[in-house]
């Protein structure tokens, strides 16, 4: 017997022993079930929904002078927007474009918060597509989580199984639409049906399809909260004149229920909060409000027509949960300070760069010619000497026609005395097309200079006077 069984006591904790503790880094979640709610920012995220929508799915069936109004086409390297052709010579505007969104979402975020989340996003917008399937086949907010706490039944399968399929199919049409827009719609569609689809073209659908259905159905909230990067450094454009979805905490706190509010004595005074935890109920990324500005807030303003309809119906003011700003709620700011507030040095920075990248993109596509011209040396002949002392040079022209229209061109080169091109009759490039043209200039016995010799190539089109391009280029001759 050893002298811990023997005396009953413990011994002495080793000074080496190591204490472990488990953390977490990560919570685990906790399912959300967003109550469904009616109100003025509900029926303005629909609009939101619906318009958003309109766009994507109908772009891709609207003709444009015979062809798709709106098409990507990367095998041809060739981006249709309506009446717009553009090429990969043409990637600054595609940049231009980008700068132009992201000082938009700059602007909008300095102004009104997330309100881009909350209304506009895809993430939202299908989301709320999504939940609105699930409440027409599971119900409102106590029955879907009535339906998931009971054991298996022929009425859960089917109610389950009913709404995956639903959501597949809309993300399946979601999949095909965004393919549409690199694929010809009217093409796309038959080829699905005799299934004669590309590898690449079936990919793209199942992998965006998945995405809408995963994101949208299974992660929600997840990809506001951990994935999307916006959430993390929107704190850097807002400040405390910035409007949020904010608490008046002065007017709502005490909050009690209203009973409890009803035998209050004393000279104990309620907030006009009743704590009915309604504006959580209806938060997509189940958040409380009422704790403060919370990067996991979109803006989306279900909290605030929730707080509106309880305030109705306590015959209280509406407002206690509002589009506001930190200094107004804590200074008490009327409506007409907060919007002179709005023209700030933040503000008015944003917009003048945001109007002058606009005025520069617009003007350069007003501005744009459509018509391109690249002038390719032809590297295994140099200059050289032909009949009578000419000297010849033979390069190769890429002219690009941008526009909807066929146009006859016409090749001219300037630079030294006496130049001649071959061919000298006119061109025909057809509309949208790119045609590599063989071309032989020559320059008299004793015309400009040995070695190389700047000149410039001119395209004009015969048709439309104002239609004219040049580009430089080097014609050699051999030392005398």
């Amino acid at each position: 017997m050893n002298s811990k069984q023997a005396t009953g006591a413990e011994p002495p904790p080793s000074q080496d022993r190591e204490e472990y503790a488990v953390i977490r880094m990560y919570e685990s979640r906790e399912q959300i079930y967003p109550r469904e709610i009616k109100g003025r920012f509900a029926s303005l995220r629909w609009l939101c929904v619906f318009l958003t929508q309109l766009v994507f799915y109908g772009l891709p069936w609207i003709d444009w002078n015979g062809r798709q109004a709106v098409l990507f086409d990367l095998a041809a390297r060739k981006f249709y927007l309506f009446g717009l052709v553009l090429w990969p010579q043409d990637f600054i505007w595609l940049a231009a474009l980008l700068i132009i969104c992201a000082f938009g979402l700059f602007l909008f975020t300095a102004v009104a918060g997330r309100v881009w989340c909350g209304y506009s996003c895809p993430q939202t917008v299908y989301t709320e597509i999504f939940m609105w399937i699930e409440r027409r086949i599971e119900g409102t907010r106590s029955a879907r989580m009535r339906l998931d706490r009971q054991p298996w039944s022929l009425d859960k399968l089917w109610r389950k199984s009913a709404k995956h399929l639903a959501w597949g199919a809309v993300a399946l049409w979601t999949g095909i639409s965004f393919v549409g827009y690199f694929s010809p719609m009217r093409e796309l569609l038959p080829e699905l049906a005799a299934f004669a689809f590309g590898p690449w073209e079936i990919f793209w659908i199942l992998f965006y399809g998945f995405a809408t259905y995963g994101n949208a159905g299974w992660m929600r909230e997840q990809v506001c909260k951990y994935m999307c990067p916006y959430a993390r450094f929107q704190s850097a454009m807002f400040d405390r004149d910035s409007l949020i979805i904010t608490y008046d905490a002065g007017r709502g706190e005490p909050r009690m229920p209203q009973a409890k509010a009803a035998r209050a004595v004393n000279g104990a005074k309620a907030g006009d909060c009743i704590d009915c935890t309604m504006c959580v109920q209806v938060c997509p990324t189940g958040i409380d409000i009422r704790q403060g500005l919370q990067y996991m807030c979109i803006g989306c303003a279900a909290c605030v027509d929730a707080c509106d309809s309880v305030m109705d119906k306590i015959r209280r003011p509406r407002g206690l949960i509002r589009y506001s700003t930190e200094n107004a709620v804590e200074q008490g700011l009327p409506v007409a300070a907060i919007r002179r507030r709005l023209l700030r040095p933040r503000i008015l920075i944003y917009t003048a760069i945001l109007g002058a990248v606009v005025a520069l993109f617009a003007g350069s596509l007003w501005m744009r010619t459509p018509v391109k011209l690249d002038v390719i040396r032809d590297r295994g002949s140099m200059g050289r000497e032909v009949e009578d002392g000419i000297i010849e040079n033979v390069y190769r022209l890429q002219i690009i026609n941008a526009s909807e229209r066929g146009h006859r061109y016409r090749i001219s080169a300037s630079g030294i005395d006496g130049l001649s091109v071959a061919p000298a009759h006119a061109i025909d490039v057809a509309a949208t097309q790119t045609l590599s043209v063989p071309v032989r200039v020559r320059a008299p016995h004793g015309a400009g200079e040995s070695g190389s010799n700047k000149i410039r190539f001119v395209l004009q089109a015969e048709d439309d006077p104002s239609l004219s391009v040049s580009e430089k280029a080097v014609f050699l001759v051999p030392r005398r």
